[in-house]
């Protein structure tokens, strides 16, 4: 009956006056989400699964969680392996799932939760766990912990990393570049890089979240005051943003030191209506309950592929929750602030009948008013590919994982009773998108630390770049609280890099640093603290940027 259906289907829309021809090949970024909650990369047989099912419906990329609290599904990272229930080792799954990707021409691009490490008070198996060795027992700086303003430590279930916490902040950089540097991936990928929702309705349409407290003395040096600012405090809001951002910064610009082509992506928010409806970008509920300017991040360049989880329900038409309107709007946001870099829209294939989320693939890989395009799509998930699979009440009965992703692939890939466009959206195989900027770059990047002559960080002091002939400004930003700062797409050229006036350091406080395209170049500004003018570094020492060393651990374990 499938056969006899489709060949008519294909007759009749062929006999129509102009009617569509067969897309040839062409260049789209096609992706499963392959969460690590359930049937994925556990074992082997699972990855051979995974992969031949990716071929067959016509993807190109599977964004895997390989970083799922605090722990990772790999045996070569700063985070421990995985105590979930994988092949024992020598079994890698990261590992093994790159070998037989890439002989199928499927990129992998590894996923990692950034802030969440742990959702039980039971602990870790693994002492070095970062859950053990900064968690909720630990008193002072050793705790990590991101607080409310209520005083609660967890959202919901999960503990998380304050980023705040200069500590923990660097911790989440290096749980990417120690993957980076120790995996042939083709590409990082960020999860929950922001803050948390559970927040307080006393307090509502803003961040209640980011109140560890190293974060908010750093906050108080910073700006002079002595109260704990309330969440609605636009300073606060700010510098809570900034903390966020100043960790992506750091990851795009230290990974292109090890790896320059690996693409750098972000799994960013889109809740409620699009900005246009909400009132501007600085008005949404990602920007102010999340905190996660991914608008700044494309518009800096330290992302290369912005991924908006664009979860939408297709047939939700009823205002004042018309999801399908939702969908359109932020899909229309997004392609209009890729900047320099791309976007890739992705779609909740979980929410959705299949029919409905072949409409969405088409929606999202078609051009907007303005001429702009998304460079693909990705879905979430490999492991739910319909509502059905999801349980969802309006899709009974349920049915399972293997029956739904059959469906979904033949809905992508031939002509179906599910769409009735031809050619099928993915009925040929596409290669991924090049990133030119990576490719054939034309410019560079920057990044140092400031500290003093005896070796302590400058925290939140400003760095300037400037032109050295005539001492324009070219860029500013203040250091984090490890004194480090990058900049990113610098043209080639010397550069002189300086710290203005500051009350906490005299003597030495320009640079003069040659930047390269296709490199990132190093400063390192050592000037003396105020009072400390004549100490001498501890012998031995050499002050100032202290490269970030990655580990190759066989076992895992840090």
């Amino acid at each position: 009956m499938r056969r006899a259906f489709a060949f008519l289907l294909i007759l009749a829309v062929l006999l129509q006056p102009g009617a569509p021809q067969a897309r040839a090949a062409q260049s789209e970024f096609r992706a499963f989400w392959v969460d690590a909650f359930g049937e994925g990369i556990f074992n082997e047989v699972e990855i051979t699964k995974l992969v031949a099912a990716t071929k067959a419906a016509n993807l190109n990329a599977l964004v895997v969680q390989v970083g799922r609290r605090g722990d990772c599904f790999c045996n070569r990272a700063m985070m421990p392996r995985t105590q979930a229930g994988i092949a024992p080792l020598p079994y890698d799954p990261l590992d093994s799932l790159i070998a037989k990707a890439h002989a199928e021409g499927i990129k992998v691009h590894a996923w990692i939760i950034t802030t969440a490490i742990w959702n039980s008070v039971t602990p870790p198996l693994n002492a070095n766990h970062v859950f053990n060795m900064h968690g909720p027992s630990k008193t002072g700086a050793d705790n990590w912990i991101s607080r409310r303003y209520d005083g609660a430590n967890r959202a919901g279930a999960d503990y998380l990393l304050d980023p705040g916490h200069p500590d923990a902040a660097d911790y989440m950089v290096r749980m990417y570049t120690s993957v980076a540097a120790n995996y042939d991936i083709d590409g990082l990928n960020f999860d929950r890089v922001r803050l948390p929702d559970q927040n307080l309705a006393t307090f509502p349409g803003v961040s209640a979240w980011g109140y560890n407290p190293v974060a908010v003395a750093r906050f108080q040096q910073l700006t002079g005051r002595v109260d704990n600012p309330r969440p609605d405090d636009a300073q606060w809001l700010a510098w809570r943003r900034d903390q966020i951002t100043n960790i992506v910064r750091k990851v795009y610009v230290e990974t292109y030191a090890i790896k320059p082509q690996l693409a750098i992506s972000a799994d960013t928010i889109t809740y409620g209506y699009g900005p246009a409806t909400q009132g501007g970008w600085e008005m949404t509920r990602t920007y102010r309950e999340v905190l996660q300017d991914w608008r700044g991040w494309m518009q800096e360049g330290i992302l290369d592929l912005n991924i908006p989880m664009n979860y939408k329900r297709e047939h939700f038409t009823t205002e004042p929750n018309n999801q399908r309107r939702m969908y359109l709007e932020w899909n229309e946001f997004a392609r209009d602030h890729q900047y320099a870099r791309q976007v890739a829209i992705g779609s909740a294939i979980y929410l959705n009948f299949v029919a409905n989320s072949v409409i969405q693939v088409r929606k999202a890989l078609t051009p907007n008013a303005n001429g702009n395009s998304a460079v693909g799509w990705v879905g979430y998930s490999y492991r739910t590919p319909d509502c059905y699979t999801n349980s969802s009440a309006e899709c009974q009965p349920p049915r399972s994982g293997d029956l739904s992703r059959a469906e979904l692939t033949r809905a992508l890939t031939e002509p179906s009773e599910y769409d009735t466009v031809l050619p099928p959206v993915f009925s040929t195989p596409a290669t991924v998108p090049t990133m030119p900027w990576k490719t054939a770059p034309t410019r560079g990047h920057l990044a140092g630390t400031a500290k003093t002559n005896t070796g302590i960080p400058l925290d939140q002091i400003l760095v300037e770049v400037r032109d050295p002939e005539t001492d324009a400004l070219v860029m500013s930003r203040s250091t984090d609280g490890l004194g480090y700062a990058a900049f990113v797409d610098l043209a080639p050229g010397r550069y002189k890099v300086f710290i203005p006036d500051d009350a906490r350091v005299t003597g030495k406080r320009v640079e003069l640093v040659d930047v390269s395209a296709g490199a990132v170049a190093r400063f390192a500004i050592t000037p003396f603290a105020k009072g400390n003018e004549g100490r001498r570094p501890p012998k031995g020492t050499t002050p100032g940027f202290d490269p970030m060393e990655e580990q190759d651990l066989s076992n895992g374990e840090r």
